[in-house]
């Protein structure tokens, strides 16, 4: 867990108390009335913020807590994933209000976001992929490239965000960044090193290299970047899908089901199959399967490095590499 805790200012037990950087960006002249935990989070400390604006009109918001630098980066990224969401489709996330650090106790940073309530059911798949498809085909890459301005992560890992021209070249130094984490989480083992050549020498050009020759291009779409069924819930008050948690880049569109195929989820393949009723399959299409289980790869690499105690991940990702290399290599 990135948090180390804050005496005095524990949500909860009647507490009210809020940093003086957590009250500069909650609306002027507020008052709080209750702070409450709220959440789970593997990484940080989560909780509600009920105040009564200046008029008396009730409004609550939604506050992560993280501890050091790696906290800092977890939340500025997160901060700024969510901007860009929200400046795309604003519904599909919860209103950004701000992030910053703590002015009482050092070394401790917040992400603060209006309160949405919702459940955790899954999604209709038509309505849930027709907003993920309008993110996609809506969002413009500032500089037309892939990457993204700051570095966001994935958990509590930061994930390369450098702007590449060449969707290929993006994806080879993001998937090497995740694997070295998980290598330096796991220890190294020869055969990781024979088959990450071969993803690296082989794979990833056979299988990225014609979305972008023979006269195609990808677009770099605006992707959440961490989309699973655990960053998803549906507004009781207006039934709309919510997304949370991002860690965006402008990537290759495809690149979002790469998570849907990893432990835990439950996005299944009508979920990919409704998304296709909006936006069609890259070209050339029967590569596709091929691509998913790349994509898949690279998070499976950040799975395993974000969990080393647990032997399971490794074991996937290193089957997930032999079967590339077979089919690909």
């Amino acid at each position: 867990m990135n948090y180390s805790g804050a005496p005095g200012l524990e949500f909860g037990q009647g507490n009210t108390k809020i940093d003086p950087g957590v009250a500069a960006e909650l609306p002027k002249g507020c008052r709080v009335v209750l702070t409450a935990q709220h959440g789970t989070s593997f990484w940080a400390n989560t909780g509600r913020i009920d105040v009564k604006l200046q008029d008396g009109t009730p409004k609550s918001f939604f506050i992560k807590v993280v501890s050091k630098e790696a906290g800092r980066l977890m939340v500025h990224g997160e901060f700024e994933s969510a901007m860009a969401i929200h400046k795309v489709l604003p519904e599909y996330t919860p209103k950004p209000i701000g992030w910053g650090s703590y002015k009482t106790i050092p070394d401790t940073y917040f992400y603060l976001c209006e309160f949405r309530q919702m459940t955790h059911d899954l999604p209709d798949p038509y309505r849930f992929t027709a907003s993920l498809a309008c993110l996609h085909e809506n969002s413009r890459s500032p500089t037309g490239k892939f990457g993204f301005h700051v570095t966001t992560c994935a958990g509590n890992l930061p994930q390369y965000c450098g702007w590449e021209e060449s969707w290929e070249v993006f994806f080879t130094k993001n998937l090497r960044m995740a694997l070295d984490y998980e290598v330096a989480a796991h220890g190294s083992e020869p055969e990781i090193d024979r088959l990450a050549c071969i993803i690296f020498d082989r794979v990833i050009p056979r299988l990225l290299r014609p979305l972008e020759s023979g006269g195609r291009s990808v677009k770099p779409s605006l992707v959440h970047g961490n989309l699973w069924c655990g960053n998803t819930g549906i507004d009781v008050n207006t039934g709309t899908s919510l997304v949370f948690d991002a860690g965006c880049f402008y990537a290759h569109n495809e690149y979002e089901f790469g998570k849907w195929r990893a432990i835990g989820n439950r996005f299944g393949p009508d979920y990919i199959k409704a998304y296709h009723t909006y936006m069609p399959i890259s070209p050339p299409e029967e590569d596709f399967e091929g691509r998913q289980a790349l994509y898949q790869l690279r998070f499976d690499a950040q799975i395993s490095a974000l969990f080393p105690r647990d032997r399971i991940y490794r074991t996937r990702m290193i089957q997930g590499m032999r079967d590339l290399a077979a089919r690909y290599g």
